[in-house]
């Protein structure tokens, strides 16, 4: 979300989106508050540090990562004070472990994903810490039935061989299927609870997000291409939810809340779905931004979640069009 007010966001979640509220995060605030600083105050046994060159282990905490953890328990206290009495969903969202590996470094200052040992203790941590995080949110909003988001924006990249050295002679060589399915997995089956992969990126890995045991996707769909269409027709024959990312974030015009959904109407007639895979309060499909609302103004915030819900809503009542 803009901005730098946690309450201020929380209220607006809680009273714009009433039946999928979440966690918020307010990146504007700095380091700490961003997507890998975030995680950093979730890792268990673990500690980071944030330098020039980005977020990085180190032996010790330090005033970085205090300063995460304080932002985090910000954000907590201002969820428990909006969501109190709170008894539906509620989503919780934290760096996936590809994500996470990519960006953050070694001392030496290389990604951790180039040192294998790290890179097993960092995923450890990470499901070690989501675990724990979600019983501090159990504690504070103890009628919320928890959903767990990953954010993996870098996953496709990662899976490409994309992620260089610092001095980019090195690239990381695509891991293994098994190795990709195996580190995301430590992470779902840790959460103890529904856990969504969401990768805003172009042509994301659906197949991978759904086999890892994820209860759904979230994508972009303008971004996704025709190219993904058999992976999400298997996943959402096979019960995976599709969080679908069609309300533009940032930059774009709103469309009325029938238009706004056309994409995943066109989407199901491409896949010869039944439509009643969207209908009613089972439906397959959750309407989403395209991706984060760190990059929008309050207003535009706001007026995006607002349609989401509109845009839901005509989805589920008429979901032929």
């Amino acid at each position: 979300m803009p901005g730098t007010e946690p309450r201020e966001a929380a209220a607006v979640v809680i009273g714009e989106v009433p039946d999928l509220p979440h966690l918020v995060e307010l990146p504007a605030r700095g380091p700490g508050a961003d997507l890998v600083g975030r995680a950093g105050a979730v890792l268990a046994g673990l500690h980071v540090d944030h330098q020039p060159s980005g977020w990085r282990l180190v032996p010790r905490a330090g005033l970085d990562e205090r300063r995460a953890s304080s932002y985090l328990s910000q954000d907590l206290d201002a969820l428990e004070e909006a969501a109190h009495g709170y008894t539906g969903t509620l989503k919780v969202q934290v760096a996936g472990p590809w994500t996470l590996l990519a960006a953050l470094q070694v001392p030496r200052g290389e990604p951790v994903l180039f040192d294998p040992g790290a890179r097993r203790d960092v995923v450890a941590s990470l499901a070690e810490g989501v675990a724990a995080h979600l019983a501090e949110v159990r504690r504070r909003v103890p009628g919320a039935t928890l959903l767990v988001q990953l954010d993996e924006p870098s996953l496709p990249t990662v899976l490409a061989g994309g992620i260089r050295s610092v001095s980019g002679l090195k690239a990381f060589p695509p891991p293994p299927d098994a190795e990709s399915e195996a580190v995301l997995r430590a992470v779902v089956d840790a959460a103890g609870a529904p856990v969504v992969v969401h990768c805003c990126a172009a042509r994301p890995p659906v197949a991978l997000m759904a086999r890892c045991g994820a209860a759904g996707v979230s994508i972009d769909l303008s971004l996704a291409g025709r190219e993904s269409d058999d992976e999400l027709g298997e996943a959402v024959e096979a019960g995976v939810l599709l969080f679908a990312g069609v309300v533009p974030a940032v930059g774009g015009d709103l469309s009325a809340p029938a238009d706004t959904v056309a994409p995943v109407r066109r989407l199901w007639q491409r896949l010869g779905l039944s439509p009643d895979l969207l209908a009613g309060p089972t439906s397959s499909v959750v309407v989403t931004p395209t991706c984060g609302l760190a990059g929008a103004s309050p207003d535009r915030a706001r007026a995006v979640l607002e349609l989401c819900r509109a845009a839901a809503r005509a989805l589920v009542e008429d979901p032929e069009g």
